[in-house]
């Protein structure tokens, strides 16, 4: 039995077994394989159904833990390669049953949720029980039709949508709308030896536009879903991430292609308190080649880009480390060259045989008096006793213009 370190958050219990031991399966199941166990040991120990056992509802957790790996090929990757301790590192996350929440717990999750915290929830256990019993009301749903109605949360409406050969050959589309933007999934089951129907792949709705949408494609080649939790998940542990993680929740669908017969599809309500409002429509892609080619180039193009992304994030990695290296030395050094001027700018201004200015209010003396200056005081030394230059001149004029006119015949 393989053990583990103990886990911080709730979703791992402790000790840790090896998830291919608790669900029963080998380390080389198909996703199929370890889908159909994880269901059928779900319902088994779901605490709906064993509300007295609370060991029931602890395997139930381990159960959906050791699911939550194995379902995530990045995750089951890590765990194959360096078990508990690559997860530890990258963090874990979990589907959760919100019927097996409570009032007050699911209003924490719808807040959590509208914060955009991203929130994983599975069908609860009551469907999933009601359609491996066949005790579901199915409704039929002919190709090229579609159907209007609103489902109660966590519950589901059943459809049945019958084809024929060429149809089947010719491709296969379910797709579900809310133009409320409810929350929803999109459920495709599989007949069950047992008379009753298996839950095989679920779709989550995503907002596009102004509505939810959820789709599920039976073309014969391999197509493709985008899980947004994966992203989202991804992006809050490393916000440089947002670009780099944006293609890492396209998933490869379970199953490719549909044979004539009756299938079983469902909506479930996914809201956390409301009913699901849906618009559900079955058509055959026959007349719609072309849009199916363009399908196929355009996922095969994602998914190189998703090559090409992750070497690209190395490179960018390591370019932005460089990056903050020389930053940080720019900063530095310029901190250093500024200084060195600053230095050099004192000592230049040492050179001076000039003393600094007297500072306002030196030329006044201890009595209020203003001193003059040089130029003043030898301007007053050179005045006589009888005032000014300006004064004698004017004083000589005065004597002169003063003379009587007879005056100057007598000098004559």
């Amino acid at each position: 039995m393989k053990t583990g370190s103990k886990s911080e958050g709730p979703s791992a219990p402790a000790p840790r077994r090896d998830p291919y031991e608790v669900l029963s399966v080998s380390r080389d199941s198909t996703d199929q394989d370890i889908k159909t166990a994880y269901r059928k040991l779900a319902l088994k120990y779901h605490p709906d159904k064993n509300g007295s056992n609370p060991e029931a509802s602890e395997l139930f957790k381990e159960v959906a833990y050791s699911y939550s790996i194995l379902s995530d090929p990045e995750k089951r990757r890590q765990y194959d390669s360096a078990g508990f301790e690559a997860l530890d590192a990258s963090g874990m996350d979990m589907e959760i049953d919100l019927s097996n929440l409570g009032t007050v717990n699911t209003m924490f999750a719808a807040l959590f949720s509208k914060l955009g915290v991203p929130i994983k929830t599975t069908v609860s256990a009551n469907v999933l029980e009601e359609a491996l019993n066949g005790t579901v009301t199915v409704r039929p749903l002919p190709i090229g039709t579609s159907v209007s109605g609103k489902v109660d949360k966590q519950c589901a409406h059943f459809f049945g949508v019958t084809i024929n050969e060429e149809q089947a050959q010719a491709g296969i589309a379910i797709r579900v709308t809310s133009t409320s933007q409810s929350k929803f999934k999109l459920l495709f089951f599989e007949h069950d030896v047992s008379g009753g129907y298996s839950l095989a792949i679920q779709e989550d709705s995503e907002k596009t536009g102004k509505v939810t949408s959820a789709g599920l494609y039976f073309l014969h080649f391999q197509v493709y879903r985008m899980d947004s939790t994966v992203n989202a998940l991804a992006m809050a542990k490393d916000p440089e991430a947002v670009f780099f993680k944006s293609l890492e929740g396209l998933q490869p669908c379970e199953v490719s292609e549909l044979k004539a017969g009756t299938h079983i599809f469902a909506v479930y309500g996914d809201n956390f308190f409301k009913t699901a409002a849906y618009t559900i429509e079955a058509l055959c892609t026959k007349d719609y080649a072309e849009t199916t080619e363009k399908l196929k180039d355009i996922e095969a193009l994602i998914l190189r880009k998703r090559n090409e992304l992750r070497q690209f994030e190395t490179e960018y990695r390591k370019a932005l480390a460089r990056f903050q290296e020389v930053t940080k030395r720019y900063n530095e050094e310029k901190q250093s060259v500024d200084e060195l001027l600053k230095q050099r700018d004192g000592i230049h201004a040492s050179f001076t045989i000039t003393k600094a200015p007297n500072p306002i209010g030196a030329g006044v003396t201890s009595n209020g008096s203003s001193s003059k200056s040089t130029g003043d005081s030898s301007n007053v030394e050179n005045q006589g006793d009888d005032g000014t230059s300006d004064e004698k001149e004017r004083s000589f004029k005065k004597r002169w213009f003063n003379i009587p006119r007879g005056s100057d015949k007598k000098l004559g």
